[in-house]
């Protein structure tokens, strides 16, 4: 039976509040919590968004899911910290960001992972990872903080790109901003900026890697189909490479991420029109799902929403 994810979509927005208080492990029960009861308390908040991927000129529909979590981060070896001398270690609010959806006949996964230190005024970002796979192949880009910026290391199929290794001055990574939005969107610049875009915009559209002039606006909104609520709407527009980012998130603390849109043109020839891959949130839950690796625990699956 085929799905109307159009009609999904409307519902899970019309039915917004509801859908996340029937979570038996909702985060946003937690409203009222301080920052440091929220992110360690020993779980991890799981957000599943309804999303419209723009691939090859046409709009995809799929999964996205937002995993962020603290935990204990090795500054120089830039891992987790798991066992020996702890003196190096920092707390970071990690972010795995998972997309996955379809094209024709074989599907897209796309991951970055970006571990932000929650001392934001002491410490940029450390680390961030991004992969794409697909039926054609995979790519993946590595970002490691360095005294004198970031190690940049890039792995792809593709001839043109190939393997390289190289360092680039230290910039605000566009994939930072969502751990920012969670740490304390005041951090977030305005006006006139420089910013690396997304790692995965990045190797989709296969423009070089580098930072790209950029205006930024942080302005409080009110959107009753997200949220009864008053919200934050950061805007990023890269004039020359001609694409918009918008991110929808909640101006109380905890400052959760409600939706996105990125805007470009997408495609090939004839076929390259402007167009915006959208996602909402539809499910959210506070869960220790690393402990949740049975065939009985499956069902938190379906408690996520995760249909791809």
């Amino acid at each position: 039976m085929k799905i109307n994810q159009q009609a999904i979509l409307s519902l899970y927005v019309m039915t917004f509040v509801w859908v996340l208080s029937c979570s038996n492990t909702d985060a946003e029960t937690r409203t009222n919590m301080t920052f440091d009861e929220y992110w360690y308390s020993g779980k991890a908040e799981l957000t599943r968004y309804a999303l419209q991927q723009a691939r090859y000129g046409e709009i995809r529909e799929g999964d996205a899911v937002l995993i962020f979590v603290t935990e204990p981060f090795l500054k120089d070896k830039q891992v987790k910290y798991e066992f020996g001398d702890d003196k190096d270690a920092t707390s970071v609010l990690k972010l795995n960001f998972t997309r996955k959806f379809y094209t024709g006949v074989y599907p897209y996964s796309i991951m970055t992972s970006v571990f932000t230190p929650v001392a934001l005024n002491e410490l940029p970002t450390l680390k961030v990872t991004s992969s794409v796979q697909e039926w054609c192949g995979q790519t993946f880009m590595q970002f490691n903080h360095r005294e004198d910026g970031y190690r940049v290391e890039s792995r792809s199929y593709f001839q043109a790109e190939g393997d390289r290794t190289f360092s680039i001055d230290q910039t605000l990574l566009e994939d930072e901003i969502w751990t920012h939005i969670r740490i304390d969107p005041t951090s977030l610049p305005t006006g006139d900026v420089k910013i690396i875009p997304a790692a995965h915009h990045v190797r989709l559209k296969h423009v070089e890697l580098k930072a790209e002039p950029a205006t930024a606006s942080l302005r409080e909104i009110k959107n009753t189909e997200l949220s009864p609520h008053p919200l934050y709407h950061y805007k990023v527009d890269y004039g020359e490479l001609d694409r918009k980012l918008s991110l929808f998130f909640e101006k109380q603390l905890l400052h959760r991420i409600l939706a996105w849109e990125e805007t470009y043109k997408d495609g090939y020839g004839k076929n390259a029109a402007v167009l915006t891959t959208k996602a909402v949130r539809t499910h959210s839950m506070v869960l220790d799902y690393w402990s949740k690796n049975k065939l009985s625990d499956a069902h938190l699956r379906d408690e996520l929403g995760i249909i791809y």
